[in-house]
Formats: structure tokens, C-alpha cells, sequence
């Protein structure tokens, strides 16, 4: 883990309140709308690795409380510091105990069933993974390659042109989303923008996408 000294760290929202709820609306509307697009409007000085959206997203849904995993070139980097010192957040060493879970690009997404399910009683207790990739934005169902988005949110399908998911993600997916109510919320971030994959939808890629119902 890398350690960084505290005057050397970037500033954090400069206005905690109104800061950390705009970014919080942009994280409802990003997973009441999954598959939509949402710019995170922010002021704050985030770390040189990691996307910028993420890391505003997390510098906002973070606390006390909250317990964090850092893919390996996060954790080596003055990120988690950053994160400790402004939001109070334990960093975890296993992504299994985490309740959110950080991957860089190009860093390996952990397998999603091993992450934090939440149960029955207590869904709202799994994790969410913010994975920051290449790029992320709504395109036409005919894409080559789109990703077809179905359920809660989405009038019919949404399409999403998706750059830096692991090739065996459409299989985690459904999984994933076979598990509800329990399962993990992904946010996919850029450096400007987020994208929401409730665990409510459904996640295809491919010419049978098209022809689901």
C-alpha cells in the first residue's frame, strides 16, 4: 500500500455537503437509468491514477463506516490515502469484505460472485464495484458489439457501447443477476461520466440480444 504524505494529498470536495450530494444524485440517476450516460460535475483534486468521475463518485458515497478494495495499481498509488483522509474509509486487503470494491483500467475485475452479496434479509448490504474503463456510452441497438440493457429504468432496451469489461462479463452478469435481491451494483466510470449496472438489469452483447423479448 502506498503511503503519502498528508500535505502532498489533492483537496476533496470544497463544499463537503454540496458536493457530495450532487455527485450522490448523479450516482441515482446513473443506477435508476442504467445504460444512460451521467456527467459528475465536481471540484475535486483527484488522484493522477483512476478515472476522475470514480473517484468523485467514491470521495461522496464513502464514510466511517465503509469498508474499501483497491485494485493493484490503486492501491499502489496515493489513492487510498486520498480516500482514508477525506472520507475516513478502512482500505481491506480481500475484495470478499469489502462494500466497495475500486478496479483501475486495465487492472482484473474480481470474479463478481466473490464479492460481497448481501443477503435475503439485508440486500442493501453487498457490495458496489466501480470499474473504470476505456469508454462507456449509449449508442443504437444495431451497434456491432453493443451491449442490450433490459429491466427497472429502461423503456424497452438500451444499448451501450462498453471498452474495457473482462470477455466472461456477460456470463458474471447473468449470474449475478439471477441472485436478486442479493448481488453486487456496478458503476462503470470515465473520466467524466458514470454508467449504472443495477443488479435489477439485464445485460446481453451480440446478435441474440436483438432478438430477446
Amino acid at each position: 500500500m502506498s503511503t503519502t504524505p498528508l500535505a502532498s494529498l489533492g483537496a476533496g470536495f470544497s463544499n463537503e455537503a454540496f458536493g457530495s450530494q450532487a455527485v450522490f444524485r448523479a450516482v441515482l440517476q446513473a443506477l435508476s437509468h442504467p445504460g444512460c450516460t451521467v456527467a459528475v460535475e465536481h471540484d475535486a483534486q483527484t488522484p493522477a491514477v483512476g478515472h476522475a468521475a470514480s473517484a468523485a463518485v467514491l470521495l461522496a458515497l464513502l464514510d466511517s463506516d465503509c469498508t474499501l478494495w483497491l485494485s493493484p495499481r490503486l492501491a499502489d498509488s496515493d489513492v487510498g490515502g486520498w480516500l482514508r483522509f477525506h472520507t475516513g474509509c478502512t482500505l481491506v486487503a480481500d475484495a470478499a469484505l469489502a462494500r466497495f470494491v475500486w478496479v483501475a483500467q486495465g487492472d482484473s475485475l474480481p470474479a463478481l460472485h466473490s464479492l460481497n452479496q448481501g443477503s435475503d434479509i439485508y440486500p442493501d448490504q453487498s457490495a458496489t464495484c466501480v470499474v473504470d474503463v476505456a469508454r462507456s456510452a449509449a449508442t443504437t441497438a444495431d451497434t456491432h458489439g453493443a451491449w442490450q440493457l433490459r429491466g427497472p429504468g429502461i423503456q424497452d432496451v438500451a444499448a451501450l457501447q462498453v471498452d474495457g469489461l473482462p470477455d466472461d462479463f456477460e456470463a458474471q452478469w447473468a449470474a449475478n443477476h439471477a441472485v436478486f435481491p442479493c448481488g453486487v451494483d456496478v458503476l462503470l466510470g470515465t473520466a467524466g461520466h458514470i454508467v449504472g449496472l443495477p443488479r435489477t438489469t439485464r445485460a446481453t452483447r451480440g446478435v441474440d440480444a436483438l432478438q430477446e423479448v
